[in-house]
């Protein structure tokens, strides 16, 4: 009667669970904040002229926090007395919350295990565990809410500050940004599962999901997407870098400009590398061709600077091209989106024909056009939301517009993507699956260790093919990745040697012996091989008077050692006519009569 009911720990532990998943989430956000908050604090404490006292830093620094995700910042001291918006966020920030928040939901969310002794113990916790443990739904409800309430409290006491945020930006895209990480750490706590359609889907949709072949072809639609948005990524940093480097002066002189003090020119190179991933996808977009803005009235595109641009003093912005038409380096950034629609076509295409499989189980060429679109429109799509985040008001009047624009980026990017990946996809495809071989050899380092039964069953496929052709062909150059493939080769070589030293027999009365072959008349011959003839008359009418030295017993012993000499030590030591003694008749091999013709074989 005084024990406690198992419904009631069970209740209680689940409790307890979700408790741990807000106190996580509560958590993340705290480390965030404390780690933001140790730099701006860093940095305040070594400037010699500080602008207010350690609230106004703790404040700024809870305002720089929000920033990070997403917030709209309001400056009220201004020059003009008019609150001036700060909405460009640097992206740099962006991974530490994010990366919290993804970690707190997919630890709130993975199972638990604790050692535990004996058997009946283990069935009787190990159920009360599996019942008391969090769902899903209420890990992600958990640590989201922990998250948000630690931003809650960061709106408020920067509240009054010198950067405090917009409360219509805490819910959209605050609020978005951190339930999206929570919800991406669930979904890796559960393994990454690609669920069904929703109910209210078409049938068709459903059905499609539910298939393993679509899952297929839109994982590596999405891996050739991020593929694509690394590399207008990588080239717009690389323009950059290039353009820096040929404004090295200016940039140096906007960074001495900004502060005298060794503490200020540090602060000024943190906020610089805060901004290198917008200064990335500002180059990316100059690149794809809509370019950025720069102020209400200047455009910077690859076909010049038009209007008047109005640029703060900073050193990243020395990188901006000089006004008038573009030359020919401007209309070098061109090559950017040509290199992203390339590898998103490349790395389709390895996918659509991969060199360790068959031939018949490539992607044909519409699947292949269609994974490549999809890529083409997640490309699209991350290149939009990363400039959308980019790009903001840095002010009033003429600095309201700064930036590039997401919905003329994010449509160029899908169009340079599609009209190049395609084609180049299909091209890599028939590339990959030409008759030599399939691909390069490093792609297959594995190739010569296929299965036997698939080796056995592609080249018995192959002689099928072989044996309708007249006479085989001679000297056919053998895939290098198929070593076996060749084997018909001593056949076929047999008869263009016979061609050549003499006449010989045909191996049937209804095809004609073949001819030379064309390798034969220029001198070239791909590999070398050994006619395997089991006959040893010395002489005969099979094989006229030429052929007597070619099956003498001179003659096997050499052919005897060539043949060992290639083996690799793998043929056993004895005598070759021992090898030709043991041929006897068989199946295949009837008993030669000495005082009369040769059998045809």
């Amino acid at each position: 009667m005084t024990q406690r009911s198992p419904q009631v720990t069970v209740r209680r532990n689940r409790t307890l669970a979700l408790a741990s998943a807000l106190v996580k989430g509560v958590v993340a956000a705290g480390l965030g904040l404390g780690s933001l908050t140790v730099l701006v604090m860093v940095v305040w404490i070594s400037s010699p002229y500080p602008d207010s006292g350690p609230g106004g830093a703790l404040r700024a620094a809870a305002g720089v926090w929000l920033l990070a995700h997403g917030a709209g910042l309001v400056r009220p001291d201004t020059l003009s007395g008019v609150p001036a918006p700060v909405g460009m966020v640097p992206l740099l920030l962006v991974l530490g919350p994010v990366w919290l928040a993804h970690r707190a939901a997919r630890d709130a969310a993975e199972p638990q295990e604790e050692p535990r002794e004996g058997a009946r113990a283990e069935l009787w916790e190990g159920a009360l565990e599996r019942s008391a443990g969090p769902s899903r739904a209420g890990a992600f409800c958990a640590v989201t809410a922990g998250y948000l309430l630690v931003v809650a409290g960061a709106a408020a006491y920067a509240r009054g500050g010198p950067l405090y945020a917009d409360p219509d930006t805490l819910a959209f895209p605050v609020a978005l940004v951190v339930a999206g990480a929570a919800a991406a750490g669930v979904w890796t706590a559960a393994g990454r599962p690609f669920g069904p359609a929703p109910s209210w889907s078409p049938l068709a949709v459903q059905e499609a999901v539910a298939r393993t072949l679509f899952r297929q072809r839109t994982e590596a639609a999405f891996r050739s997407a991020a593929v694509g948005l690394t590399v207008l990524l990588g080239g717009g940093a690389l323009l950059v870098a290039v353009a820096l480097g040929r404004n090295a002066g200016a940039a140096q002189d906007a960074f001495l400009g900004l502060a005298g003090d060794w503490a200020g020119r540090i602060a000024v190179l943190l906020l610089a590398a805060a901004l290198a991933p917008n200064a990335a996808l500002w180059g990316a977009a100059y690149g794809l061709g809509p370019g950025f803005s720069l102020g209400t009235g200047a455009t910077a595109t690859p076909l010049g600077l038009d209007g008047t641009p109005a640029l703060p003093r900073f050193p990243l912005l020395a990188a901006v091209p000089d006004q008038g038409p573009g030359a020919l380096p401007n209309w070098a950034a061109l090559a950017v989106p040509v290199a992203a629609a390339l590898a998103v076509a490349w790395f389709t295409a390895r996918r659509a024909a991969p060199a360790d499989t068959p031939r018949a189980r490539a992607w044909s060429p519409r699947e292949t056009v269609l994974v490549t679109l999809l890529a083409a429109l997640g490309c699209g799509a991350g290149t939009a939301l990363l400039t959308a985040v980019a790009g903001g008001p840095i002010g009033t009047g003429a600095l309201s517009v700064f930036g590039p624009v997401w919905w003329l980026t994010g449509p160029a990017a899908l169009v340079w993507t599609a009209v190049i990946g395609v084609p180049a996809a299909l091209l890599l495809r028939l590339w990959r699956l030409r008759t030599p071989g399939w691909a390069w050899r490093r792609d297959v380092p594995e190739a010569d260790e296929l299965p036997v039964a698939e080796a056995e069953a592609e080249a018995d496929a192959e002689e099928e093919e072989e044996g309708e052709a007249e006479g085989g062909a001679v000297g056919r150059p053998r895939r290098w990745w198929a070593p076996w493939r060749g084997r018909r080769g001593a056949a076929a070589g047999k008869g263009g040697d016979a061609g050549r030293d003499g006449p010989a027999a045909p191996a049937s009365s209804s095809v004609p012996a073949p001819g030379p072959a064309p390798e034969a008349a220029s001198g070239f011959e791909p590999y070398d091989f050994l006619p395997t003839d089991p006959w040893h008359e010395k002489d005969g009418p099979r094989h006229g008077k030429d052929s007597g030295p070619w099956h003498g017993k001179d003659s096997r012993e050499a052919r005897w050692a060539s043949l060992k000499q290639g083996s690799g030590g793998l043929m056993a030591d004895f005598p070759a006519d021992r090898v030709a003694d043991r041929a006897g008749p068989g199946p295949d091999r009837p008993a030669a009569d000495p005082g009369g013709p040769a059998p045809t074989p």
